[in-house]
């Protein structure tokens, strides 16, 4: 955990703190976490818990990696975490770990020109990132970090040059569909990042064997020296603590299959990752300068949404969502961001087909690359651009936590209000509109004369309250 302070267009670190969990090795064959890993897990939490008690909840981002996107069931294990930290945590893809990762490690290094390749090798994943300045342009994450990779070749606690090779080769293997690309990309300078990375530059250099850098030829003379060992628990090298000597033929493996398969010949090491990312990336949503807002008008760009429909769409959803806001628990958390994105892609759809282009939108959703966005703030996007038209299918809210389920059905109330207000797309609905909600039951109310003048919305409407209806809404029109 890192906490900071900012200062002008800075932070200032004011503490840090680290704990040894090793929650990758914990997850067993079923993609569940072993009760000692679960219990060492809560038990870190609770004591960083203690550091942060008290700090307003949008100043604290906590997140999970590549062992909680491979959890099975980690909505038990991430209530209980929530509870022990006495905040959110939100589990991020691996695309989103690479970008938060790229921006802690340029805000830690000179901002030289030239394309730069970035490098962090985690617990159970590798990102490996090509940008340039602040701006991240290719990424990836494998499924290969210290801890799975010595779990899966160094199990019995053992090390040979058997096994290092295995190891290596493996490593190998896991780049070997995206090295082409990356070479061709290419880079004017390599920046490692994360503890294995900073462990082995700095056994490296506390041996003799290099200075301030990582090369080939000394990952090499490492490498010899682990060989030395009978067991991982036996290393004993200057700069290598008995924790991280633990993982550090994993580590040493990956790194070296990197170099290897890459032709990187030396590397510089950044004080800065994830969680330095994290924080940047935080300061950005509280100066209201959100990535997330950049990715949707993206997505909407390169589907060809309608600008102009989205803007009618958003507004009137904006302005009934207020009328609901306190009634319906929607006037804090996410929900006027998630209704705001919502309607800028509600149409993406329609660049595949006009037949079901509400299926087709809420696939593209759920599967895009989309900086920024956490696991479930995309789910939970997607969900809302499913249920935007036609049938109402709450089951689609189900996979979502107990508490999330509610107000993200009443959002998707709003949108499809809002849709169906503006499906004859030039209209342009009265200020005068109004929306009264108790419980399940909405009232809306427009002018007499105007909707006497939209006989075909008048229907629209209608049909709306049919499908409510039968979701458990019931919607009725009034004039005044």
């Amino acid at each position: 955990m890192i906490v900071a302070r900012q200062e002008g267009d800075g932070l200032r670190v004011v503490d840090r703190l680290r704990e040894s969990v090793r929650l990758a090795a914990g997850l067993n064959k079923k993609k569940q976490l072993d009760d000692d890993c679960r219990e060492r897990a809560l038990a870190c939490l609770e004591r960083f818990g203690q550091r942060v008690d008290g700090l307003p909840p949008a100043n604290v981002r906590a997140v999970g990696t590549n062992t909680l996107r491979q959890l099975r069931r980690a909505g038990d294990f991430l209530e209980q975490a929530e509870q022990a930290l006495g905040h959110s945590i939100q589990v991020i893809s691996g695309y989103e770990e690479a970008r938060l990762i790229y921006l802690g490690v340029a805000h830690s290094i000179a901002d030289e020109a030239g394309q730069r390749l970035v490098i962090d090798i985690g617990g159970g994943s590798t990102e490996l990132i090509i940008g340039e300045h602040f701006q991240p342009r290719v990424m990836e994450s494998l499924h290969m970090g210290c801890v799975s990779t010595t779990q899966r070749h160094f199990a019995d606690g053992l090390i040979n040059s058997a096994q290092l090779r295995r190891a290596r080769i493996a490593a190998e293997q896991e780049l070997e569909p995206i090295a082409d690309r990356y070479r061709k990309q290419g880079w004017d300078r390599v920046v490692g990042a994360s503890g294995t990375i900073r462990a082995i530059a700095r056994c490296l250099e506390l041996q003799g064997w290099a200075a301030g850098e990582i090369h080939l030829e000394g990952l090499k003379q490492l490498s010899a020296a682990l060989r030395q060992f009978d067991s991982v628990k036996a290393i004993d090298l200057k700069g290598i603590s008995p924790a991280r000597a633990e993982v550090l033929p994993g580590g040493l493996a990956v790194l070296m299959g990197i170099f290897e398969q890459l032709g990187i010949k030396r590397m510089e090491v950044a004080d800065g990752a994830l969680r330095e990312g994290l924080l940047f990336d935080l300061v950005g949503r509280i100066h209201h300068e959100d990535v997330r807002m950049a990715s949707v008008v993206a997505l909407a760009r390169r589907y060809h949404c309608d600008p102009l429909q989205a803007e009618r769409v958003g507004r009137s959803a904006e302005h009934l969502r207020q009328k609901a806001a306190k009634a319906w628990g929607l006037d804090k958390g996410p929900f006027a961001d998630l209704l705001s994105w919502a309607a800028q892609i509600h149409e993406v759809g329609l660049d595949i087909s006009h037949s079901q282009f509400h299926k087709h939108g809420a696939y593209i959703v759920a599967h895009t690359d989309l900086a920024g966005f956490t696991r479930d703030e995309q789910q939970m996007l997607a969900a809302l651009v499913r249920v935007h038209r036609r049938k109402f299918s709450q089951s689609v809210f189900s996979e979502f936590a107990e508490r999330w389920q509610t107000p993200l059905a009443r959002l998707a109330v709003i949108l499809r209000l809002a849709v169906a207000l503006h499906r004859a797309r030039a209209v342009e609905v009265p200020s005068t509109l109004s929306l009264r909600v108790e419980g399940n039951a909405l009232q809306l109310r427009l002018p007499a004369d105007w909707l006497a003048g939209h006989p075909l919305l008048e229907a629209d409407l209608a049909e709306e309250a049919d499908m409510l209806a039968a979701a458990g809404f019931n919607l009725s029109v009034r004039t005044r």
